[in-house]
């Protein structure tokens, strides 16, 4: 019985360290998909303001071209 027991640890123990190292594996990916993601949020920032002041520029020409139309009288 002691043998049954012996080889039941051993794959506990085998079946512990693959989980391990397959978190271990898929930590790393997080962290390099975070960097990743930071580094495009660093490129893409001055973009997106140079988007948005375009933006409020359009808007603000639209409301001073706004032309009043006479209403039925």
């Amino acid at each position: 019985m002691s043998t049954w027991i012996g080889i039941w640890l051993l794959i506990a123990l085998l079946s512990t360290m693959a989980i391990a190292i397959v978190l271990i594996g898929l930590g790393r990916h997080v962290q390099i998909v975070g960097r990743s993601a930071a580094e495009a949020r660093d490129e893409l920032a001055p973009l997106a303001e140079e988007i948005s002041r375009g933006g409020t520029k359009v808007s603000e020409r639209a409301q001073n071209l706004k032309v009043r139309r006479p209403g039925p009288s």
